[in-house]
């Protein structure tokens, strides 16, 4: 069963239930300047955690440009907090901008070592939620 948690103009957050975990996904619709990037994720993370989510589907397919200073936040202030929450999975669809998947790829490169769950890459929404349910 899939339900909208909160909508943004750039920003869909899904909750999935029904499989063996419970997953919440980040459908960026668009470009979000540094406020609104920042704000909408914190939020993301907040119904994560209310919701005990253990799998995060990362939809960054119509992401527009992201900042490096906010990747850098993002690694800071979402994927390792993540793993405190209990997540075990994440799934990752590259976004469809070659300048901005090069850029934050390079990011996940650098944060998933230090991260304590699953992270993969997938090219298809649906491999990607029903890797993330388990």
């Amino acid at each position: 069963m899939t339900k909208t948690l909160a909508s943004f103009d750039f920003l869909n957050l899904l909750l999935h239930t029904g499989g063996r975990h419970i997953v919440l996904e980040t459908e960026w619709l668009g470009f979000a300047g540094s406020n609104d990037f920042r704000r909408a994720l914190t939020e993301a993370l907040r119904l994560a955690r209310l919701h005990h989510v253990t799998g995060w589907v990362a939809d960054d397919r119509r992401l527009g440009p992201v900042r490096p200073k906010d990747l850098e936040w993002t690694h800071t202030e979402i994927l390792l907090p993540l793993g405190e929450l209990g997540v075990l999975r994440f799934a990752h669809l590259e976004s469809e901008q070659v300048l901005n998947r090069l850029t934050i790829n390079g990011m996940y490169q650098t944060a998933v070592p230090g991260l304590n769950y699953e992270f993969r890459h997938f090219t298809l929404l649906p491999e990607a939620r029903a890797w993330a349910a388990g």
